[in-house]
């Protein structure tokens, strides 16, 4: 029998015990202290175990454990901060009495239309659909020229930051001009309206600018992570047949220069590509190749442009930009959006969602633009709402563990949107950081990419917000351009874990396997019954490939993945992925697609990834891998080869994608249809029993792998 105090200590006990205890019962006494539950473990390590059994139990009524669930702590909105709240309970009556003519109303109220729309939205084509047909509009214009043009070109766009401590302000009158000299530059480069822009970049001004200028010309951009591979990279170039790629000679990352330039020589070394330019932000001062007649330095061609130009304007369904994601398939998926929809929701939320007072606050979203939420939450939706924000380049720990919450006091944030991944790191470094600086500009917090834990959310509510600042738990995808599910801080009384209810004129639903409405809060499927002015209008160049994936699980219903269910107050609770893609630090990671990179490699002959439950990132990837005979004859050390088949995925798709461990197995356990059954190693990583195995084609085979991963004596 084991005895435990917690289901944290059960883990590591299940852990250290998988070869020999097969259980999933929790047992634990009153006063146990953790030096009794070390012994504990002392003793069962040190023992051996013919035999073990479990049993079930249940709650007694009135207990403490009865009555948990019904302890979640509650935060209703302070009255003071209720009182000056930009958005009201009545934006939901507004969008459910007429959903259509609420979002008509917020398109007018958040963008400039040269022209109006005549439709609000057309569904003919389901599940392809235009929203504010017939409306002409512009997304710089409305980030930039028209804040100037109203007089608020010398409010502050953005406060850049970069690692070594250097600094750029851009007021909005300043991001204009830069704007239109890059939009000059590109057209002098061949780039006209509909051509493909990739963008490899930091995050630097330079990045916004680049996006902005193809969107003020009309360009489609396609933004890649700048921690991905050369030949990542050179997929999204050819897919998105580009015709320009903008990046840099490199950044900074802890300190020492992390190199870009490099790796877009890689992608482009073999022929067949479209890029017939590529265009350098000197950054880091590192000393690149530059190839004469293709490439070319920024300073020289966007430096010299005018910062006049002939804005165009578009037509609200015209594509803004491809942003590639994983799927279920090996080929990632470039997500298409528009400009009218995309813009309305991005702005409508971060207006709402944030309680945004644009006069006032300063805004600070730590994401990528290489990522989704980069996109809405720092490149557009805080620019078309006039905002003030901060960009930084670097990483949380450099050159000190304080940086985040020196840029805090620094420039006086005033709402920050991070990960649940950075503050689970920030709890474990402890809250005597934040504590050594004055983080009172702090009003609205919030998360996002994955799910954020109750601890977590606790943690961020005490020590970073004091207790006084509302937490909004977003959750949104690449696909859905914007916030689908989020409290509103002025009005939503908020349940730390929680998500909570969607935002005003969006549909969601969580339905049982058969599509209906879940009616208890069992665990179900998270859908958008009804089309949203931000979803995405398909997967570039594959019409029947957007259909499938999004759109044949339930038939007029969009779903993505993700499980959900409701509490007693009809709160949504996200419960992650339910498909073969993983959430890692909010990056979403296709199992294929690693599979393939491990594969690819001469030891290995089969390879199953899964996505295992990790306290820092959220999810951890694991990978199980099956060696070929002639690497098994070679006998290696399988510590060193499971190191360089890490090394390896970090090198084809990129240091994101690296697994966390890779464990060498003597086989994989699959159906007599030759399926790998991914949820039984799933319960391995995890450290749980992997139970009934009866249905595999060799029912010993989770037997074997538990074995030969067992800790040796």
């Amino acid at each position: 029998m084991i005895y435990t105090s917690s289901t944290a200590e059960y883990g590591v006990a299940i852990h250290d015990l998988a070869a020999g205890i097969r259980s999933n019962v929790i047992v634990g006494f009153p006063g146990e202290t953790e030096a009794d539950f070390e012994e504990t473990l002392r003793v069962v390590r040190e023992s051996r175990f013919s035999s073990a059994f479990s049993f079930q139990y249940s709650i007694r009524p009135g207990t403490p454990a009865a009555t948990m669930d019904e302890q979640i702590p509650t935060f209703p909105p302070p009255a003071e901060f209720a009182a000056q709240a930009v958005a009201g309970a009545d934006l939901y009556e507004e969008a459910a009495e007429d959903r259509l003519a609420y979002w008509a109303r917020r398109a007018r109220e958040v963008l400039h239309w040269e022209q109006d729309f005549t439709d609000v939205l057309d569904w003919s084509d389901a599940p392809f659909a235009k929203w504010f047909v017939g409306g002409t509009t512009n997304a710089a214009y409305n980030a930039l020229d028209r804040h100037v043009e109203a007089g608020h070109g010398d409010r502050v766009a953005i406060h850049f930051e970069g690692e070594p401590g250097d600094t750029r302000t851009y007021t909005y009158a300043d991001l204009a001009a830069e704007v239109r000299r890059a939009a000059n530059a590109f057209e002098s480069l061949g780039v006209t309206k509909g051509d493909r822009v990739a963008v490899y970049l930091p995050m630097i001004p330079e990045a916004v600018i680049t996006m902005l200028a193809c969107a003020r010309i009309g360009a489609v951009h396609s933004v890649v992570f700048g921690g991905f591979s050369s030949d990542a990279l050179r997929s999204r170039v050819d897919d998105a047949e580009a015709k320009l790629v903008v990046t840099a000679d490199g950044s900074f990352r802890r300190g020492k220069p992390s190199m870009l330039k490099p790796a877009v020589d890689q992608a482009l070394s073999a022929p067949g590509h479209t890029a017939e330019h590529v265009l350098v932000v000197r950054r880091n001062e590192a000393e690149v190749e530059m190839t004469e007649g293709r490439d070319l330095w920024w300073h020289d061609v966007v430096d010299a442009q005018s910062d006049e130009h002939e804005l165009v304007w578009h037509d609200a369904e015209h594509p803004l930009y491809i942003l590639y994601t994983s799927g279920t398939t090996g080929k990632p998926k470039g997500i298409l959006h528009t400009t009218g929809g995309y813009l309305v929701q991005a702005a409508v939320t971060h207006h709402d969602t944030f309680d945004l007072h644009p006069e006032s606050d300063v805004f600070w979203c730590t994401a990528d633009v290489g990522w989704v939420t980069g996109h809405s939450y720092v490149a557009y939706a805080p620019l078309v709402n006039g905002a003030t924000q901060v960009i930084y380049e670097g990483t949380p720990d450099s050159p000190h563990q304080g940086r985040w919450w020196e840029i805090v006091q620094k420039y006086g944030v005033s709402i920050l949107y991070t990960a649940p991944t950075a503050i689970r790191t920030f709890m474990k470094w402890g809250r005597h950081i934040p504590d050594e600086y004055d983080l009172s500009s702090l009003r609205v917090l919030g998360s996002v990419g994955e799910a954020i834990n109750p601890e977590a959310w606790r943690w961020y509510h005490e020590v970073i917000g004091a207790g006084r600042c509302p937490i909004v738990d977003t959750w949104w995808q690449t696909e859905t351009g914007a916030h689908m599910l989020t409290p509103l801080p002025g009005v939503t009384t908020l349940k730390p874990g929680s998500a909570q209810r969607p935002v005003p004129g969006v549909v969601l639903e969580v339905v049982d396997e058969l599509g209906e409405p879940m009616t208890d809060t069992s665990a179900g499927f998270l859908v958008v019954r009804e089309p949203w002015p931000s979803m995405l209008r398909g997967i570039w160049g594959d019409r029947e490939r957007f259909k499938e994936t999004y759109w044949s699980r339930f038939p007029g219903m969009y779903f993505a993945g993700d499980g959900a269910r409701y509490d007693e107050d009809g709160d949504i609770w996200l419960l992650g992925r339910v498909d073969d893609v993983m959430n890692v630090s909010g990056h979403r990671l296709s199992t294929t697609e690693i599979e393939s990179s491990l594969v690819a490699h001469p030891s290995v002959a089969e390879s199953a990834v899964v996505g295992a439950k990790d306290e820092t990132t959220g999810e951890a990837v694991v990978a199980f891998v099956l060696l070929t005979a002639v690497a098994v004859a070679a006998d290696r050390d399988v510590a060193e080869v499971e190191e360089e088949l890490r090394q390896h995925v970090g090198k084809d798709i990129g240091p994101i994608a690296k697994p966390k461990r890779v464990l060498v197995v003597p086989e994989l356990p699959k159906t007599r249809s030759g399926k790998i059954m991914r949820r039984l190693l799933k319960d391995v990583a995890e450290g749980r029993d992997p139970g009934d195995s009866t249905t595999l084609a060799d029912p010993t085979v989770m037997q074997r792998i538990v074995e030969t991963l067992a800790p040796k004596a």
